[in-house]
């Protein structure tokens, strides 16, 4: 039961906010949108204002630790908010069962997104046929239309894709590039790539595209460090994340950016109580790059989590 939320009606959510932080007898940090936080062991507590309200969100590793940081927080508010309702804790939940985009939102985003054409819809069809539940692993239509808007936003001419798959995401980086552009993509499987160069020839991008099979690790090192990559794109196995990241960052250009998928993991990224590889992992990531003197960086709530990184 590592997370709980709590919302609090007040007149003035933000001046609340700035008084917490500044008669807490302890540390706390500044975070986005006004937020202030404080680690406590291997949990956290946010308050931040969202509106007329206050929002609580109370992370930690175990039902215990969780209840002790919720008292820590309401003990807090009543010595330094007595005019401030008392929490009203939402019952815990897994870090698995964040729905991060809504059924309403996705509806709403994917009518108000450009639609794919019949290329991409057939092979949408196709990956769904061909590899079963491992379709998902395939971008949203809507993400795949912002990999083309990014990838021609910055006039690339090169880009880098980690994590090929059936070739969906590297249709639409290749449909951003500029003229004479080209796609260098990474993947260890025959199959799944077999099912993108289909569909690479049906797009007209075969000549754009080229896919190095092997160990991506293996295929960035050999890359000339001064290639002055202009657009990356990671989605592969999330393990090896931040070492995809640190191969990438002194090969691009700089204004290149690096696209990073998959960022929050459904959710698991949250919750201390998942920690396998994967998740460590991309934690480590993810709190290298929001410090990362080499890049300005803003993490997104797009699908899974993007993180775009602009290289310095």
């Amino acid at each position: 039961m590592p997370l709980s939320t709590a919302s609090l009606s007040v007149p003035d959510p933000w001046q609340l906010t700035r008084r917490l932080a500044e008669v807490a007898p302890y540390h706390v940090d500044v975070v986005g949108d006004g937020g202030i936080r404080r680690q406590i062991g291997d949990g956290h507590w946010t308050a931040r204002p969202v509106g007329s309200e206050l929002v609580l969100v109370v992370s930690a590793a175990d039902g215990p630790a969780l209840r002790d940081l919720e008292h820590d927080l309401t003990d807090r508010l009543a010595t330094h908010a007595p005019e401030a309702p008392d929490p009203a804790w939402q019952d815990p939940v897994d870090g698995a069962d964040i729905e991060i985009l809504g059924p309403m939102v996705n509806d709403y985003v994917s009518g108000h997104s450009p639609r794919p054409d019949e290329v991409l819809r057939d092979l949408i069809a196709e990956t769904i046929s061909a590899t079963g539940g491992s379709a998902g692993m395939q971008v949203s239509p809507d993400e795949g239309a912002l990999l083309t808007l990014l990838t021609s936003v910055v006039g690339a001419r090169l880009a880098v894709e980690v994590g090929t798959f059936t070739g969906y995401s590297s249709i639409c980086i290749a449909r951003g590039l500029a003229d004479g552009g080209r796609l260098i993509t990474c993947d260890t499987s025959e199959e799944w790539t077999g099912i993108a160069r289909k569909y690479w020839e049906r797009a007209g991008l075969s000549h754009v595209i080229e896919a190095r099979l092997g160990p991506a690790l293996v295929t960035l090192a050999s890359l000339p460090h001064d290639l002055n990559i202009d657009v990356a794109f990671i989605d592969a196995d999330k393990d090896s994340y931040p070492a995809y990241f640190e191969q990438l960052v002194p090969r691009m250009r700089v204004g290149g950016l690096i696209l990073i998928d998959n960022v929050f993991l459904g959710g698991r990224v949250f919750d201390p109580a998942y920690q396998e590889a994967h998740h460590v992992a991309m934690r480590k990531l993810n709190d290298l790059i929001a410090v990362d003197e080499r890049v300005d960086a803003v993490m997104l709530p797009v699908r899974d989590g993007l993180t775009v990184a602009r290289r310095r």
